[in-house]
């Protein structure tokens, strides 16, 4: 018989989660001062008087008295007993529950190598800014003045240097008695398969720990002195660290202000420190990736008000224009999200340079709002004096509309609408309202396209038009129900319930594998099962053989294979996706994906004709004219 949680482990639990985010996974909160407020989950009320304090990681009800931490939440909430309540929470931070005496002998080792990996990331960081202020550093502190930095945000911000050695830092954290394995799986030691040897990630760069919300170092990025590529580098997936999640800068800015009313998300982390030099103390940068909802979520729990900066050449305008895409289902009604693009040639931290931060402040407050952008993006290219002009613009405009929540924004927009192009707003509402039944009546239909999301003919139709550009693979761009999007493809509902965004079969797949590498095992001896025609198919193949070589148990070392092309990207975009799907049935759902790709490699149907022709449009300039014509046939055939 098991033995008691061990009350270290839930210490520990409770210390690595944020209550904040628990919460308001299940009820709506608004920022409010230095808490968050909204509706009382357990008992009936019209005004807020439920409030979450990130400070003190507590919620209160000032009108039937609940309160507790994240843990009792969860019992009150989602109805669960102690235990119960303390394996949802580990699993969402990733850790294995650990039990005083029982017949777990491996619970010791479990919890030495997680507090390895705890402190590992810590002593790293102090071990790079000893190396800055050394005189291997020196290179590295001329690099830091020439870009005006002071010592109160080299000191704020924790900057250090990776001095430019094989096995520095490997040496340094061997000597703490923490080994290459753990060192590996954090990121910090590369591992080469072929010939077993390890070495340090990170080697002659400016260093910027990434840090969480309360400040604890949980990733690295690199900015290279000398001519390496590449010349940014992030450290990989880990257990603590998921990209697509992270913001850089996001606490140093609540450091520095705890009353934060607007947050900039600007390209990368030079950028946000260089803002910070000039007083311009809230900024954060995403790492490496595009905004996805998760990131969406997280700024709201803090503002009220997103600014994004973008360079404003073409790859500025279509990052823009998958921003928005990802946007329009947060915003409810109370948020804004306004556009900044910098001219030609400029960054953040060549701007505020030149105009200092008064001139660049304003250039922040005069940003476009989210509605402006929306129906610039939809008039673009399109001659609004032509009937045919203002028909697309129009029919743009409302297939973006439909992923907009439902409130006075929505209502607003329609109003806009109507005035910019004369029609009476009470048509686009019938439009919206005979759009959504039919919508309806889709997804109870097998083989046909998403209704909405990344994927949505409609929506796809408007990015084929703007710049024929659509968010990317895993960033999801709208809450869809996913059995909805698993019946759509013949699959089993199972739990994908909880789904934001559609996956192709061989990305499923990999998904799976990713999170349980053993199951390639009961794989099919060939692989005809998996076409290289289908959107991730030559990926899902080459990591089907490399689990088959034996050589690859480990989902971090099968990562670091791929890292630094856009293989990895991708890779890394579906690990840090949680896997839904109960062990148990994880074979016989693996079996029935593997069942369905053999009965539609026989034959190229009209959806997967439409899904790789929407795949590869996501790459700028990829379809031809005539491609682009059959996609719009497609959208119109399937639609009907």
């Amino acid at each position: 018989m098991a033995g008691q949680i061990s009350q270290r482990f839930i210490d520990d639990l409770l210390a690595r989660t944020d209550i904040v985010e628990v919460v308001s996974e299940r009820v709506q909160l608004k920022k409010s001062g230095r808490n968050h407020s909204g509706l009382c989950p357990f008992h009936q009320e019209n005004s807020p008087s439920f409030t979450v304090s990130q400070d003190k990681q507590f919620y209160h009800c000032f009108g039937c008295s609940a309160h507790g931490n994240a843990l009792r939440f969860l019992m009150e909430y989602d109805n669960l007993r102690f235990p119960e309540a303390v394996e949802a929470l580990a699993s969402r931070a990733g850790m294995q529950v650990e039990r005083e005496g029982g017949d777990d002998p491996g619970a010791k080792q479990r919890q030495q190598k997680r507090e390895e990996g705890v402190n590992l990331l810590e002593l790293a960081s102090g071990f790079f800014r000893e190396r800055l202020a050394l005189g291997q550093g020196q290179e590295a502190r001329a690099y830091l003045e020439r870009r005006g930095l002071s010592q109160d945000v080299i000191r704020d911000f924790g900057i250090g240097y990776a001095e430019d050695n094989w096995e520095s830092l490997k040496r340094f954290l061997l000597d703490k008695g923490i080994g290459e394995p753990v060192q590996v799986e954090y990121g910090l030691l590369v591992h080469r398969e072929e010939t077993g040897r390890t070495y340090d990630r990170f080697r002659d760069r400016v260093m910027f720990p990434i840090r969480d919300w309360k400040g604890r170092t949980i990733a690295f990025g690199g900015r290279v002195l000398g001519d390496a590529k590449p010349k940014y580098l992030n450290s990989p997936e880990t257990p603590v660290f998921h990209k697509g999640r992270e913001l850089y800068g996001l606490y140093e800015a609540r450091q520095a202000n705890r009353q934060l009313s607007r947050l900039l998300v600007v390209e990368g982390y030079m950028d946000v420190v260089a803002l910070a030099q000039f007083g311009v103390r809230n900024a954060c940068a995403t790492l490496g990736t595009a905004l996805t909802s998760d990131h969406l979520q997280r700024l709201f729990r803090l503002v009220d008000e997103v600014v994004f900066c973008f360079d404003g050449d073409n790859a500025g305008r279509q990052a823009a224009r998958r921003s928005l895409q990802t946007a329009l289902p947060s915003m409810i009604d109370g948020r804004q999200v306004r556009f900044l693009f910098l001219p030609d040639g400029e960054d953040p931290d060549t701007l505020i340079r030149q105009e200092g931060r008064e001139a660049f402040e304003d250039r922040v407050t005069c940003a476009s709002p989210l509605s402006e952008f929306l129906f610039e993006q939809a008039a673009e290219g399109r001659d609004l004096k032509q009937v045919e002009g203002r028909e697309r613009f129009v029919t743009a405009v409302l297939e973006a509309l439909k992923h907009l929540p439902e409130g006075v924004l929505k209502s607003l927009l329609l109003k806009e609408l109507s005035t910019r192009s004369g029609i009476e707003s009470s048509h686009f509402s019938d439009w919206l309202a005979t759009h959504a039944a039919s919508e309806a009546r889709r997804t109870s239909r097998q083989g046909q396209p998403p209704a909405s999301g990344s994927e949505d003919a409609g929506y796809a139709a408007l990015m084929i038009d703007a710049a024929e550009d659509d968010a990317p693979s895993g960033v999801p761009a709208s809450v869809d129900n996913g059995n909805n999007r698993a019946r759509q493809r013949g699959l089993p509902a199972s739990r994908a319930g909880a789904a934001t965004l559609s996956l192709s079969l061989p990305a499923r797949i990999l998904h799976l594998l990713l999170h349980e590498p053993g199951l390639a095992e009961g794989l099919p001896q060939t692989l005809d099962w998996c076409p290289e025609t289908v959107p991730d198919g030559p990926l899902c193949r080459s990591v089907v053989q490399l689990l088959r070589a034996g050589r690859y148990r480990s989902p971090q070392v099968l990562l670091a294979h791929f890292h630094g092309t856009p293989e990895g990207e991708r890779l890394n975009a579906l690990a840090r996706r949680e896997l839904e799907i109960p062990r148990e049935v994880r074979a016989s759902e693996l079996d029935n994906w593997v069942r369905h790709l053999e009965r539609e490699s026989e034959r190229l149907s009209p959806v997967e004709e439409y899904r790789q022709l929407l795949e590869k449009s996501r790459q700028p300039g990829a379809l031809s004219a005539e491609e682009k014509q059959r996609l719009r046939e497609l959208i119109g055939k399937l639609a009907t």
